[in-house]
């Protein structure tokens, strides 16, 4: 039988005492930060799409060659659920913290590798073959990466500060995507076009790669405090996937209709609106690193008051509300686009549509956490965010690039998102309301 469990009233689940506020703070930012290298790794890729496709790519067709790109970009989304899975389980039953350090070693390794990759003219076939395993990697890393943290901030949080907590997992992803941006942007302003395509796209990669040992060292100094109910609680089981499949079924789908709407959201303005104003808009193409920086900054101070307020008036009453703007303004922002294509208007769009974005996935962490009990909330955490995201996530840009190719309207990026935001609204209703609730 499905079912979701059941969470008492009683407050043992509370913050034991002896996890101070200094404690729980730097374990945030432990959390958070290396998060934050993980992703900007993993996000990076897609700001330099379009120099990458050409080198990695040498098709004549100037669309094939973005459908490869960011074809390579959502290759990585495929390892998600794998490394969702594995190192899910490996969370739950060796420990949080022991997960996020495997996570940031692989994301290192996937990194480097893209730095250092030869192009198509200097090793042939080869070179999108090494691209392509190193996006494998990253995104198997990636995958495990969101359970693991999101479980900890989770966990680790005051009763009534879980949304807030659990909301930098998603902040954490803004600040990667602005770092992400702003070194696209000075690399585009310093560079001619001949060097940016010689060498200096591998700069970012490089950075990514070095930065690493910073969130090692956060990671392997934190202390992941122990809780007093851990002690008294289930241990998990031998096949966390088994029981998460067989005894919370429900919360896995309605975890799954959650993720679909936040992700299809999330990687259309974060990332394709960027390629869109420079591909099909003809704007200047420094308005995609720009727009990449405005959508990241809003995301890193939106998100955690989205996760405050979540805490306060509900989750899903804000997360339903937020989808459903979101839904309706997708639509009219795509027109304006298409009616005033400039970097002004780009810029706007992205500013309003990111803002009410942020609000939506503030409370998200929290709510995927919620759904599972503690033995098995990793694996149950990390396999709906990662399919959700490996779906409707990782090739969302090549599913709106291959419709607006079909259907010949450019309008497909707002029907996607308003589809995907269907299920999630769905979703939402068929989830009991969870902050007012003791975790375990």
């Amino acid at each position: 039988m499905m079912n979701t469990p059941t969470f008492a009233t009683r407050t043992t689940a509370a913050a034991p005492a002896q996890t101070s506020r200094a404690a729980r703070t730097r374990l945030v930012a432990a959390a958070a930060v290396g998060n934050a290298l993980e992703f900007y790794d993993f996000t990076v890729y897609a700001f330099f799409a379009l120099v990458i496709g050409k080198l990695f790519f040498p098709v004549h067709d100037p669309v094939g060659q973005l459908l490869l790109a960011v074809a390579s970009f959502g290759v990585g989304f495929f390892t998600r659920p794998v490394g969702g899975l594995l190192i899910g389980m490996y969370a739950d039953r060796a420990g949080r913290k022991k997960a996020m350090l495997l996570t940031l070693g692989l994301m290192a390794l996937g990194t480097a590798m893209i730095a250092v990759a030869p192009t198509f003219a200097q090793a042939g076939i080869a070179a999108p073959v090494i691209l392509v395993i190193a996006r494998l990697i990253q995104g198997f890393s990636a995958g495990g990466e969101v359970g693991a943290s999101t479980t900890l901030l989770l966990e680790q949080a005051p009763s009534n500060r879980r949304g807030f907590y659990a909301s930098w997992q998603f902040a954490s992803q803004g600040l990667s995507a602005l770092a992400g941006a702003l070194t696209g942007v000075a690399l585009t302003a310093s560079l001619t076009t001949a060097q940016l395509e010689s060498w200096g796209w591998r700069v970012p990669f490089i950075i990514g790669t070095a930065i690493v040992p910073v969130g090692w060292w956060l990671r392997r100094t934190m202390e992941e405090a122990p809780r007093e109910s851990v002690e008294a609680a289930p241990k998990a089981p031998k096949l966390p996937l088994v029981t998460v499949l067989r005894e919370h079924g429900r919360a896995v789908l309605n975890g799954l209709g959650l993720t679909i709407g936040g992700t299809s959201a999330h990687f259309i303005i974060v990332f394709y609106l960027s390629i869109y104003g420079v591909k099909t808009l003809g704007l200047p193409s420094w308005t995609a690193m720009l727009s990449g920086c405005v959508s990241g900054a809003i995301l890193f101070v939106i998100a955690p008051i989205g996760g405050y307020l979540s805490d306060r008036i509900g989750r899903n009453k804000l997360a339903q509300t937020t989808r459903i703007a979101l839904m309706l303004m997708i639509y009219p922002a795509f027109v304006l686009l298409n009616q005033s294509p400039t970097t002004t208007t780009l810029l706007i769009v992205v500013t309003v549509l990111s803002i009410v974005h942020s609000f939506n996935v503030g409370p998200t962490g929290a709510m995927l956490g919620e759904l599972f009990p503690r033995e098995v909330r990793a694996t149950g955490a990390a396999i709906v965010y990662s399919l959700g995201v490996a779906i409707f996530g990782g090739f969302a840009q090549f599913f709106v690039t291959s419709l607006i190719v079909i259907t010949k309207s450019v309008m497909a990026p707002a029907w996607y998102v308003i589809g995907c935001g269907v299920l999630s609204v769905i979703a939402v209703a068929r989830m009991r309301e969870r902050s007012r609730e003791t975790l375990d």
